[in-house]
C-alpha cells in the first residue's frame, strides 16, 4: 500500500492533478490490477445479500415511493432494472429505486474505522449502469472491486462523522470510481466525475439524528444517483470543482479539519490485487452495526438474568461510537420513545437490547412493530439501560488490527437485591472474526429467509444460480440478478400511494 498524504492548499500553490486525492483514487479505477479470486467470491455474497434485503422491503412505504418514482423515468432501451417491477427505467433512477430498496431495512454489509460505511450501497448503482450499457458481469465484478478499495480507504483515512457530515461523501466518490473501472474510463475523466459526485453529496449527518426519517434510505442511494450524473457529465468532457478535497473553499477546509487539515490515505499499488472488501462484514441481524454484537450478547445474557421485572439498571459499557450515536450519550429523548419511527429504533441501543433481552431473537419486522415497542413491560426494561464510553472499548473499536478491533461491548445488570450479572462481547458471531462467520451457505441461508413468501422457490434457486455465475455472465443475463417476484402484488401496493409530479 501506498500512503497519500491530503492536506489543504491555496489556489496560488496550483497543485498537480496527480498529486491530488480526486486523481489519485481515479487512478486507482483505471490503473492495472491483479485478479483476487476471493474478493471476486465476495462480491457474489455482497450481491446475493442485497437481493436479500431488496425484496424484503418492496413492500414497504419508502422504497415504493423510490420506485414510483422511478418509473415515470421510463428507458427507451436499454434502460436498467428495478427490483419489483418489470418495467426498465434509466440507470440513474434504477439505483435510486433499488438503492433505497437496498439500504432500507439496515440489513446489509458494513465497514467502520475512521468513518462509517455500507460498501454495498455501491452495487445498484453500478449494476444499473452495467445493463444500460450493455456491459459483462466481468466488468461488473472488475467495478464493484473497485468501488469497495476506493470506499474502504475513504473510511479508513478520513473521518467525516466528527465534523456531523453523513457518510454518503465518501459513498459518492467511490461509486464513482467503481463505475469508471466497470466502463475503462480514462483517468482524467473519472477524476473529474469523483471531483463532482463529492461536491454534490456533502450533506450533515442530522439525517441520522433526532427524529430519524426515511431519507436514512435514500441517501445512499441519491449519492448513487448523483455518481452516475457526475460520470456522464465527465464522459461529455466537462470538469468539476478542483481540487475538491485539498482546495482552500474545499470539502477538506470548509467541511472538516479546515486549514490545518492533514489526512493519510492508504491506497494500492498499481499492480497490488484488490482485497478491500474482505476486510467489510455484513448483519445478521436488521439492525445499525454497533448494535450486532450487543444482541448476540443479550441472547447470552438472557441465559443467567432470569425474570427481567428483578433488574434494577443495565449499564452498556462500550465505545464512544456506540455510546454517542445510537446510545444514551446521543441526548436524543427519541432513544427512548415508543412511539418513535423504525429508522429510530434501529439507531437506539436501549431499545435494541431491551427486546433482544425479553425475545432472544432479532426480527426485521416483528422486532420493530408498533404494539411491540410500546408493551409496557419493554419500555420499563427499556428506560433502565443506560450506555457509558469506556476508553478501552473506543480503543479496540479503532485498532489498526481487523483481527483485534471490536465493536461490541460489556453489560452490566443489576438485580433489585444487589446481586450483579455481567458478561462482555466484542465483535457479533456474524463478523470475520466472530463465533459463527458468514459464509456463502450463510448468505444464502439469509436470501432465502428474506425471500420467503416474496419470491418462489424456483426463481430463487434461478437467482441464487445467475448470481454464482457472475464473472461469466452476458450483458443479457443481468437481468437474472433481479429475483422474480409477484409484480402484481406489487403494482397494487405502489397503487394505494400518494402520487407526486413523475
Amino acid at each position: 500500500m501506498i500512503e497519500h498524504h491530503v492536506r489543504v492548499h491555496a489556489s496560488a500553490d496550483r497543485l498537480p492533478r496527480e498529486d491530488q486525492l480526486a486523481w489519485k483514487l481515479a487512478a486507482v479505477a483505471t490503473g492495472p490490477e491483479e485478479s483476487d479470486p476471493d474478493s471476486a467470491a465476495m462480491v457474489v455474497n455482497r450481491v446475493i445479500d442485497n437481493a436479500s434485503v431488496a425484496v424484503a422491503s418492496l413492500l414497504r412505504r419508502p422504497v415504493a415511493v423510490a420506485r414510483a418514482q422511478a418509473t415515470g423515468h421510463r428507458a427507451t432501451t436499454p434502460g436498467a432494472s428495478v427490483f419489483g417491477t418489470p418495467v426498465r427505467v434509466t440507470p440513474e433512477w434504477a439505483a435510486w429505486a433499488n438503492g433505497t430498496a437496498v439500504r432500507e431495512l439496515d440489513f446489509h454489509d458494513t465497514y467502520l474505522a475512521a468513518d462509517y460505511s455500507h460498501p454495498g450501497d455501491n452495487i445498484p448503482p453500478l449494476l444499473a449502469v452495467a445493463q444500460h450499457t450493455g456491459r459483462p458481469g466481468a466488468d461488473l465484478l472488475r467495478g464493484v472491486i473497485a468501488a469497495y478499495e476506493i470506499h474502504v480507504a475513504l473510511v479508513k483515512g478520513i473521518c467525516l462523522h466528527e465534523h456531523r457530515i453523513d457518510h454518503v461523501a465518501h459513498l459518492s466518490a467511490a461509486t464513482a470510481g467503481g463505475l469508471g473501472a466497470m466502463l475503462r474510463l480514462p483517468t482524467e475523466t473519472v477524476y473529474q466525475a469523483i471531483q463532482q459526485a463529492v461536491h454534490t453529496t456533502t450533506a450533515t449527518r442530522q439525517s441520522r439524528k433526532g427524529e430519524i426519517s426515511s431519507w436514512k434510505a435514500y441517501a445512499p442511494a441519491f449519492a448513487g444517483k448523483a455518481a452516475i450524473e457526475a460520470v456522464d457529465r465527465a464522459m461529455r468532457g466537462e470538469t468539476s470543482p478542483s481540487p475538491i478535497y485539498e482546495g482552500e473553499d474545499g470539502f477538506l477546509a470548509w467541511m472538516l479539519n479546515g486549514p490545518d487539515s492533514d489526512y493519510t490515505v492508504l491506497l494500492p499499488e498499481p499492480a497490488e490485487p484488490r482485497r478491500a472488501i474482505l476486510d467489510t462484514y455484513t448483519k445478521e441481524h436488521s439492525a445499525e452495526y454497533q448494535a450486532q454484537a450487543i444482541i448476540d450478547l443479550a441472547r447470552r445474557l438472557r441465559e443467567k438474568t432470569g425474570p427481567l421485572d428483578r433488574v434494577r439498571s443495565v449499564v452498556l459499557h462500550t465505545s464512544h461510537h456506540t455510546h454517542h450515536v445510537i446510545g444514551s450519550g446521543a441526548n436524543d429523548p427519541q432513544k427512548y420513545d415508543p412511539s418513535a419511527s423504525r429508522e429510530t429504533l434501529d439507531h437506539s441501543v436501549p431499545y435494541i437490547l431491551a427486546v433482544a433481552l425479553e425475545d432472544g431473537i432479532w426480527h426485521h419486522e416483528r422486532s420493530y412493530a408498533p404494539e411491540r415497542a410500546a408493551r409496557p413491560e419493554t419500555v420499563e426494561l427499556w428506560r433502565k439501560i443506560t450506555t457509558v464510553e469506556n476508553p478501552e472499548w473506543t480503543r479496540r473499536y479503532h485498532d489498526p488490527d481487523p483481527d483485534r478491533r471490536a465493536f461490541g461491548g460489556r453489560a452490566v445488570i443489576t438485580l433489585d437485591d444487589g446481586s450483579v450479572i455481567e458478561d462482555e462481547l466484542a465483535v457479533a458471531d456474524a463478523h470475520p472474526a466472530g463465533a459463527r462467520p458468514f459464509d456463502r451457505a450463510g448468505y444464502v441461508g439469509k436470501f432465502r429467509t428474506l425471500a420467503e413468501g416474496v419470491v418462489t422457490e424456483s426463481a430463487q434457486e434461478a437467482f441464487l444460480d445467475t448470481a454464482a455465475r457472475l464473472a461469466e455472465l452476458t450483458a443479457a443475463d443481468l437481468g437474472g440478478l433481479f429475483p422474480a417476484v409477484d409484480t402484481d402484488a406489487v403494482a397494487a401496493y405502489d397503487a394505494s400511494l400518494p402520487k407526486g409530479l413523475f
